[in-house]
């Protein structure tokens, strides 16, 4: 995810997700609101994407937001009455909330993600860079996101145009909304999983790749791909849309977007060629305590190797390969989990009772 330090009304800085997906930026800490001393306005309720009921909301007008350097000095603020979302869990740091493509809209903006650096130019001085290896794609924006159309091949012997929405604050690569065209169907190889979490519960689907997919000049192969139950997703989308492109791809990339001249600008880094994979282990953790360093497993997937290692939601991880767990970030340990078939893993997690279970784990690639 893009992390970004943000003052609110001149306090913080607070840490913000930045998601074009979205088109207005969110509060999801309820305790700021007192903090900020923010005017809420009528409240209604938001049905997002998830299996769950409508979350109660309120809009804050006239807000100043700071990203650096950039001020805006007025903008329309979602605040939530309960973080639903729970951010902060699932990155491992304390997640305030998130920036939508309204703050950005009259900007260009510049995304390393090996560098950890996000640079904003204005439009009017803006240049593009040149040379064979940048991908320029049209950016086509409508209400309040931004798509791109872009060939996929679903399998072998089928290929279709899919209007995908641009979403930096997705950590899947690709997700395809079954939905939206009868030809889009789940692969037969596939992996029944929780997708994620939207703003109405949990998003469940499937997980399964597709044969490639094109962006700009550039040929991607073998894409890990969600496929979410229609029922979550497409009849909850005021768009037409098949689907979205998420960071777990654009991350592999310098990526430039450039709103005011409705354009997508790419140039592979050094992470291009890492290879699409899933948690190889089986285990979902969620980060606690004050400083997000308490990792306690959410949920076991079944006929996993952690199942096989009988590991249980509840467990609290002690060590990862002998080292504490509190000396690894969240981060750290996702990367390790998603590393390599047939990689051995040494854990030591705590029971709820107190009692101490050591796993040796070999990483199995599931889908």
């Amino acid at each position: 995810m893009i992390i970004v330090q943000v003052k609110l009304n001149g306090s913080g800085p607070y840490n913000f997700m930045l998601d074009t997906g979205i088109g207005v930026s969110l509060l999801t800490d309820p305790y700021l609101q007192a903090e900020l001393r923010l005017k809420a306005g009528p409240r209604f309720q938001v049905m997002g994407v998830g299996e769950e009921t409508a979350l109660e909301a309120y809009i804050s007008d006239s807000v100043r937001v700071e990203v650096g350097g950039i001020m805006a000095p007025a903008l329309s603020v979602m605040v939530l009455s309960d973080d639903v979302l729970d951010l902060s869990s699932y990155v491992g740091m304390p997640i305030h909330g998130i920036l939508g493509a309204d703050v950005f809209r009259s900007l260009v903006i510049e995304v390393r993600p090996t560098e950890s650096r996000l640079i904003a130019y204005e439009p009017t001085r803006y240049r593009a860079p040149h040379g064979r290896r940048w991908a320029s794609m049209p950016l086509s924006m409508e209400g309040s996101k931004s798509y791109i159309t872009t060939s996929v091949a679903l399998t072998d012997s089928l290929q279709l145009p899919l209007k995908l929405v641009l979403d930096t604050g997705a950590g899947h690569a690709l997700s395809i909304e079954t939905g939206s065209d009868p030809r889009l169907q789940v692969p037969q190889k596939r992996l029944r999983s929780q997708l994620g979490r939207g703003l109405s519960g949990f998003i469940n689907g499937y997980l399964g790749r597709v044969s490639s997919l094109q962006l700009g000049r550039y040929h991607i192969p073998n894409m890990l791909t969600s496929f979410p139950d229609n029922s979550e997703v497409y009849q909850r989308t005021n768009s037409e849309r098949n689907g979205n492109l998420g960071f777990e791809l654009l991350k592999r990339f310098t990526v430039i977007i450039d709103y005011p001249h409705n354009r997508l600008l790419l140039k592979p880094n050094e992470l291009y060629k890492d290879p699409f994979e899933h948690d190889m282990c089986g285990l979902e953790l969620l980060a606690t305590g004050e400083d997000y360093r308490t990792y306690i497993i959410l949920k076991i997937q079944p006929d996993s190797p952690a199942a096989l290692a009988k590991l249980a939601p509840g467990d609290q991880l002690v060590s990862v390969n002998l080292l504490p767990a509190n000396a690894l970030s969240l981060t750290q340990i996702s990367r390790l989990l998603h590393s390599e078939n047939g990689r051995q893993v040494l854990l030591l997690v705590r029971r709820p009772d107190g009692e101490l279970h050591s796993a040796r784990i070999q990483l199995k690639r599931q889908i």
